[in-house]
């Protein structure tokens, strides 16, 4: 299991890799949150699509699963996310597709059995309704708001479905800075399915040489670089890099080096 798994289930990551991961050699200078990516000899960015964390914070969900099984929440937080994505991606190329909140249903159900721990039914209710109550990181509205000023449509390209989504815009109060809300639910797959990616051009109208991808996680970024899109990893808890032979245009700690990438 990659770092970038691993580091997300912990709710407590962020403690133990933020500050050190850089120091101790993990992450490369390209990584260093105030560098300037070299924007020269590409189109210009005219659209940008998110995937949903680098916009909402996933820790508070996580951290539920930490309160509700206090012997076990380390435990759970790490099965239970790293099965999330096991089961999208096994769904994918087995052609066998449910949506995004059914993938996250199952894989909890499957963590409390292999955990053996009692997930009464208003446990099971608030682990999922968590993931209806992420709100946006403190960063994020002023980025948008800078991207929507310079003429640039914003959008998002997440596996979340759409009603996840919106359920997150509305926390945030970022109602009307998005210009399309793009569920992979829509192409009835998940990234990094090249279909999924492809709904950002077909929704914006322009070529994918135009659009930067914004990841959270590392073989997201992978994904979308090997789609074609230019793409900034928002790596905002210090993941590890994923081995895939392929690197995203930009890394930071959070929305400045997009905002040095595209303005």
């Amino acid at each position: 299991m990659s770092q970038t798994r691993r580091a997300f289930l912990y709710n407590s990551a962020r403690l133990l890799l933020a500050g050190t991961a850089f120091n101790s050699g993990l992450l490369s200078p390209l990584y260093a949150n105030n560098s300037r990516p070299d924007t020269t000899g590409r189109p210009p960015i005219r659209a940008i699509a998110f995937d949903a964390f680098p916009i909402f914070d996933p820790r508070p969900v996580f951290g539920l699963a930490g309160r509700l099984f206090p012997d076990k929440g380390r435990a759970f937080s790490t099965l239970w996310r790293t099965r999330i994505f096991e089961y999208t991606w096994l769904r994918a190329s087995a052609g066998q597709y449910q949506d995004f909140w059914a993938c996250i249903e199952d894989a909890m159900l499957y963590t409390a059995q292999e955990l053996q721990v009692n997930l009464s039914p208003d446990k099971h209710r608030q682990l999922m309704q968590a993931f209806l109550a992420i709100k946006a990181f403190p960063d994020v509205q002023p980025a948008l708001a800078a991207f929507k000023k310079a003429g640039i449509k914003l959008a998002f390209l997440s596996n979340m479905t759409e009603s996840m989504l919106s359920a997150g815009i509305k926390n945030s109060n970022l109602g009307g800075y998005f210009d399309h809300i793009l569920s992979t639910d829509k192409a009835k797959t998940f990234k990094p399915d090249p279909k999924a990616y492809n709904l950002a051009p077909e929704a914006f109208g322009l070529d994918k040489e135009e659009i930067a991808f914004v990841a959270f996680a590392s073989w997201d970024a992978a994904g979308a670089k090997w789609f074609g899109f230019p793409t900034i990893w928002v790596n905002r808890l210090h993941f590890g890099e994923e081995v895939l032979k392929v690197q995203p245009d930009a890394v930071g700690f959070d929305m400045g080096v997009l905002r040095r990438f595209v303005l």
